[in-house]
């Protein structure tokens, strides 16, 4: 998964960078939901959602993302790994999570920012990394290549404007 999210990253960046150049700052990033090395996507179905949630119940997974970012010729990247412990599930608490449709979008079917959270008595590293994106690794990797706060703000967007994700 580490790899995977790594590799991802830097074809996202590289591709926009093709387009657009790297003199403004380009960051990519890829997220997978991990449980012993099965990546985890997001749900088909209900079903599929029910499954992982049970896969998920009573276990500890990681949620990986990598980050790359291009800019003036440089590249850096960086894989965030938070380790992100489940409680044992009930049916009845599968289910009525399922009915919210909450993790019908959601990569391992779950959100921590949302009604999930009642499942998830602890995690180990960076919750802004569960949320979506890692900020602390993201400021480090901004430091290390003297990307400004006005360098990073006054070029947002998506991979048309500036960022991809």
């Amino acid at each position: 998964p580490a790899h995977l999210v790594c590799h991802n990253a830097l074809a996202k960046g590289q591709d926009v960078c093709s387009r657009l150049g790297d003199q403004v700052p380009i960051l990519a990033a890829d997220t997978v939901v991990a449980l012993d090395g099965e990546i985890l996507g997001k749900p088909r179905d209900r079903q599929e959602a029910a499954a992982m949630l049970r896969k998920l119940s009573g276990r500890s997974h990681q949620v990986l993302t990598g980050l790359a970012l291009f800019y003036r010729g440089k590249v850096l990247t960086h894989v965030e790994t938070t380790q992100v412990q489940f409680s044992l599930l009930s049916e009845e608490d599968i289910a009525g999570y399922i009915r919210t449709g909450e993790p019908l979008d959601k990569a391992g079917a779950y959100g921590i920012q949302g009604r999930a959270a009642l499942f998830i008595p602890t995690i180990n590293g960076s919750y802004s990394n569960v949320v979506g994106l890692p900020l602390a690794a993201l400021k480090k990797l901004f430091a290390e290549l003297d990307v400004t706060e006005n360098d990073a703000l006054s070029h947002t967007g998506n991979a048309s404007g500036g960022a991809a994700s």
